[in-house]
């Protein structure tokens, strides 16, 4: 305080090295640890996804690219082409629907015969076994099946195939085929051939794929109705002087009538059939 009893407003001496107090020690701060700064993987991601799907597309087209040049080369080469079949006879031997109402039973016996043609020049189609099936062609109603060996198709040759489609007491369904069916007249069916076939071309063989040969428009006759025998005549007593020669004498034996033969001309649809998955193209 000051001489007058006032008090002094003078301010203390700030502490240092002077005599005024101990020196003031540098207190360092203290280190607190942050946690790293959380990187943005969502943008990263998405651009690894959108580069893997843009090479992916890329190497498709590559590959697409290579095929197209590659079948075009093949074509220029070769000039492939489907071979062709052609249906020229079709003849019923023997046709029987039983008359049941409920569960009708049909027997029969159906003879065709194909030519396949090769049109290639440079190309080998090599068939395995045929599986042949023949069905009405208003309702699908099965008329028995057959199977015809596979065979080498040369280039250039022309093959004729016979087969036999027939069924032994094989359950159809009553409505279709009482109509379908007729035991007189014509009769529309079409002929189906299964198999799988490669191509060999020099030394270099394909993978087999499966063909269809598909036959429509073949109208065949059925076969006409056994003649009603004939009736015997009254024996005569006769001297054996009188006696007539053999061929004179009365034939009560039926003769059985040819089979109704139709010749057609008809051009069949080879269909490519491709498994992709579970379906078949």
């Amino acid at each position: 305080m000051s001489s007058n009893g006032k008090p002094s407003t003078q301010a203390p001496a700030p502490a240092g090295n002077g005599a005024g107090g101990p020196p003031k020690m540098y207190q360092r701060p203290i280190y607190r640890p942050q946690a790293p700064a959380k990187r943005r993987r969502g943008r990263s991601c998405r651009f690894s996804c959108c580069c893997c799907f843009f090479y992916a597309v890329l190497v498709v087209l590559l590959l697409a690219f290579v095929a197209a040049v590659a079948g075009g080369a093949f074509y220029l080469l070769y000039r492939p082409h489907r071979p062709a079949f052609t249906l020229s006879v079709a003849r019923v031997d023997k046709l029987s629907l039983s008359s049941s109402a409920t569960a009708p039973a049909l027997t029969d016996s159906i003879d065709v015969t194909l030519t396949a043609k090769n049109p290639n020049k440079k190309l080998v189609y090599l068939y395995d076994d045929f599986a042949v099936t023949a069905a009405t062609a208003a309702n699908a109603v099965p008329l028995g099946e057959g199977s015809v060996p596979g065979f080498v198709h040369e280039a250039g040759n022309i093959t004729v195939i016979k087969a036999t489609v027939s069924a032994s007491a094989l359950a159809v369904d009553p409505t279709t085929a009482s109509t379908d069916i007729k035991k007189s007249g014509d009769i529309a069916i079409t002929l189906d051939l299964e198999t799988k076939a490669g191509v060999k071309v020099g030394g270099l063989k394909t993978k087999k794929i499966g063909v269809q040969v598909h036959c429509e428009g073949i109208k065949v006759a059925t076969p006409a109705p056994p003649a009603p025998p004939a009736k015997k005549k009254k024996g005569v007593k006769l001297s054996v002087a009188d006696a007539p020669s053999p061929a004179s004498v009365d034939d009560t034996a039926t003769t059985p009538s040819p089979p109704a033969a139709t010749t057609v001309a008809r051009v069949c649809q080879v269909r490519i059939r491709v498994k992709i998955w579970k379906w078949t193209f």
